[in-house]
């Protein structure tokens, strides 16, 4: 199904995104985004959100799909849809059992390798289910994430519910670690602030998660706070 989006943005060299949503319960709608890579004439999509017939012109008209992205096993639904009519590869980490297709071409973490130049995964380990992100190695590096870290400028994209719920919730505007994520992901008994610690070596200054909103600047420092945030509360 095709839910309201806007256009394709740029957010950095040969990068862009697509600002979405999805209807999470008949009656809450949240923001989901799409980020795109360029290199030369192929595109990635990362975190895949389905289209209208205008921007997906747009997409084509900006390079050939080749690489389809799911960075979270909480994602999923758009994936068939670009993997059956682009006959692109798909890229996944195994083990989710939220969506099971489509069948997973390329294990992310299989040999190092990756969808583009200069990028490399970062897999959580210890999760109760895959989750990984991708970084970026331009423009002082971006951070691509799904549900694991979050940002929120503002709830455009929200339905008026959503937007209303969303702070009550533990989605304030701001950078978070995603609280529901976290609850679903730690196992019983343990804790992830390793593995944020472990993320937060990477060098980056931007980031587009696959909800709220793209963070232009100061990424890395907005992380770190929310790691002690989530893991050192007051």
């Amino acid at each position: 199904m095709i839910y309201p989006h806007g256009g394709i943005e740029e957010i950095g060299t040969d990068a862009f995104m697509v600002r979405g949503s999805i209807r999470l319960n008949p009656l809450m709608r949240i923001s989901r985004n799409m980020g795109i890579i360029k290199e030369e004439s192929e595109l990635t999509l990362i975190n895949p959100i389905r289209l209208n017939r205008k921007t997906e012109d747009q997409l084509k008209s900006l390079g050939e799909v080749r690489n389809i992205i799911r960075l979270g096993a909480f994602h999923g639904v758009d994936d068939p849809y670009y993997v059956d009519n682009f006959k692109a590869q798909f890229w996944c980490q195994p083990g989710g059992t939220t969506y099971t297709e489509p069948v997973v071409d390329i294990a992310i973490g299989m040999g190092g390798l990756t969808p583009v130049h200069g990028c490399e995964f970062f897999q959580f380990t210890g999760t109760t289910e895959p989750e990984c992100a991708l970084l970026l190695k331009r423009d002082g590096g971006i951070l691509f994430t799904c549900d694991a870290i979050q940002h929120y400028g503002d709830y455009s994209y929200n339905n008026w519910l959503a937007r209303l719920v969303m702070p009550r919730i533990g989605f304030p505007k701001t950078t978070i670690i995603g609280p529901i994520w976290l609850k679903l992901m730690t196992p019983e008994g343990g804790s992830l602030e390793s593995e944020f610690q472990r993320l937060l070596q990477l060098e980056f200054n931007r980031l587009l998660s696959a909800h709220g909103t793209y963070l232009a600047q100061g990424a890395h420092a907005a992380v770190k706070k929310a790691t002690l945030t989530a893991f050192s509360p007051e």
